[in-house]
Parts: C-alpha cells; structure tokens; sequence
C-alpha cells in the first residue's frame, strides 16, 4: 500500500513586476511540494504574461481578494513596491498565512521588528526572500571562510556595481522616502545581509551615499564600511554608474584571500525566461569565470559553488511542513535595515555611526 503524498502548500503571489514574474513565479512553480495557486496583477499585460508563463495560476485583481479567502492560500509572497511590504505582509500574517517577503521587510527597523512581533503573536510563518544568500560567488566564500582556507579572516569587500547612466522610470527612482528607493535599500540590503551573515553584528558604520547621474533624485552610488564585532572590517560598494566593475568580492585572511569576478548567472537567466527544470545543471558558471585562491606568490583557481536559488523555496516547504525555521530569519532583516539606517545617518553627518 502507497501513502498518497500531501497536497502541495498553495502560495498566492502578490505582484508580477520583475520580481514576481522573473524571480519568485518560476521558483515557486518550480519547487516540489509548493502550487502556485494565485497571482495578484491587475495590469493587462502581466496578466497576458501570466497566462502565457503560469497558466495554472488564478489571476486576481487585489491583495484583498487573496486575505478575505484566506483558506483557500496557504502562503502569500510580497513581491511589490517596498512601501507597500509593510501593510501587505501585516494583512497576510494576520489572516494567519505564512508570509515572504522580498527584501527589504519593510522601510524602517522598527517597522520590520513589529512585524517580526505580530507574526510570533499569530503563530505564522515570517520569513525574507534575501536570495543573493545562494549566489555561487557568496556560496563559494562562505564555504571557504568556514572551512578554514583563509586563515583568520579579517577583510571582506563585496560589490553590486552596474553602468545605467540613465536613470529608468519607476518607483525604484523615486524621491519620496516612503518608497525606500534608491540603490542602498535595493543592493545594499543584501550587501549587508551577506555581511552579516558571513561575519556577524556591526559595532560601528561609516558611510558615503551620493546622487551622481543627471536627472537622478535618488542615491545611485554608495559605500559602507562595517565593522563587526568578530573584528572583521566589510567594505561594501553598490553603483549605478560604474563603468568598469570590480571584483564581485574579495575576502582576505591571515593565510590566504579569495577574489571573484564577475555576477551569479541565475539573474540573467531568470529573466531571460529559463527555469531550473529547464537548465541543468542550474546556476553552473563557465570555469573561466571562476575565482582564485591564494596568495600573489602561490595561487589556484576554485571551481565556483552551484548558484540554488531554488534552495529558498525548498527550505521553505520543508519548514511548513515541518516546523522548522525558515529559510532566512526575519529578525535578520531587522539587523540589516539597522545597519542601513545607520549607514544614512553617517553619510549625512560625516561621522561613523556606534551600534548598541
């Protein structure tokens, strides 16, 4: 006698922008034991997408479609405009739904710990799609720094950099902080997160955020420097207008440093439509791009980690079925938006900023 398997866990999206239609649609369509049941757009041509990609999800009008039949869902994914996480993920942890939410969790520290409080009072599931966490480059670097290759650490440098010199209508551009725009809160949250998930809490912030292309209202190029109470210093860029890019990242050790070239592929083939049923296997990088483990006198080349973006959604399942922590910590975005809280305030006073 076969046991029938359980029913997938029914996930309802909200919002088919780049983030929904790119990232989390085909992951979550893509990961045994999850349904992609619904999806909230009401734009025509994301539905005409929508329809095209995901046939099997119910296309809705409103998030509110979604809470007022909350039996019906078993997960809801906010993948919409930052200022609107904070209500969104609010109403979906109050219907009781376990909850995603891309980064960042909200606008404000205070406002992620409130929600990481209410989602404890309900008993739901909290958790942040902080993806970059299964990026090859930070996967390949996390494994060396915990087995030891490095030494003692003591220097990590991590980049997001790009060149679009004009800036792209949205509300990524806009200037009203309650959309939490600009590259800080979009790459920079998971330059933090990286940062301190490699090496811990910051003691104290140092930041330089400017405004640099014409026609720009929002910050376009940042840089941080952390340091963590482990003693390591990280020093993070983001930049719009960065014509020549540097490493990815760099980690420097007492024995050994490891520099990397070059982006995750999995971004790019998201957005040019493949899946990870379709590529295998999936988040491989060409071995020419691979890093190099060493020291300027004796050095190798290291194979790069898998990039497994669909680990996210797979940790997920695995927590709602069995109770087990999700996949990304809430209160871990709570830190995050601390240090960058920080990080404004530094830069607009020049000075470094102590974190209790």
């Amino acid at each position: 006698m076969t046991t029938a398997s359980p029913a997938p866990y029914r996930v309802a999206l909200l919002g088919y922008g780049l983030a929904g239609a790119a990232f989390h649609a085909p992951l979550i369509a893509t990961t045994p034991g999850l349904r992609l049941a619904a999806v909230v757009t009401a734009n025509p041509e994301r539905r005409a997408e929508l329809a095209a990609a995901h046939p099997e999800a119910k296309p809705l009008d409103r998030p509110e479609q979604v809470f007022d039949r909350a039996d019906e869902y078993d997960v809801v994914v906010v993948a919409t405009p930052n200022r609107t996480h904070l209500p969104l993920a609010r109403a979906a942890l109050t219907a009781g739904l376990a909850t995603v939410v891309d980064k960042p969790l909200a606008t404000s520290a205070a406002e992620a710990r409130a929600l990481c409080g209410l989602a404890v009072s309900r008993g739901a599931l909290l958790t942040v799609f902080q993806n970059r966490r299964w990026d090859n480059d930070f996967r390949t670097a996390r494994r060396l720094v915990e087995d030891g290759a490095l030494g003692r650490v003591h220097r990590f440098e991590s980049r997001f950099e790009r060149f679009r010199p004009k800036p792209k209508a949205g509300w990524r551009e806009l200037a009203d902080p309650a959309e939490a725009g600009g590259t800080l809160y979009d790459l920079g949250s998971h330059l933090v997160d990286q940062a301190l998930t490699l090496f811990g809490p910051v003691s104290s912030v140092y930041a330089e955020i400017d405004v640099r292309r014409d026609g720009a209202v929002v910050d376009d190029d940042a840089f941080l420097a952390l340091s963590h109470a482990s003693g390591v210093r990280s020093h993070l860029w983001t930049s719009a207008l960065a014509p020549l890019a540097g490493p990815r990242l760099r980690v420097l050790g007492d024995t050994a440093g490891y520099v990397k070239y070059g982006l995750d592929p999995q971004e790019a083939d998201l957005r040019a439509g493949l899946r990870p049923d379709t590529r295998i296997p999936w988040g491989a990088e060409d071995p020419s791009r691979h890093g190099t483990l060493g020291t300027d006198e004796a050095h190798t080349t290291v194979p790069t980690e898998l990039g497994d973006y669909p680990a996210f959604y797979a940790e997920l399942a695995h927590a709602l079925t069995t109770g087990t922590p999700p996949p990304v910590d809430p209160m871990d975005a709570v830190a995050t938006l601390t240090v960058l809280e920080a990080a404004r305030h530094s830069a607009a006073t020049g000075q470094t900023v102590i974190i209790d």
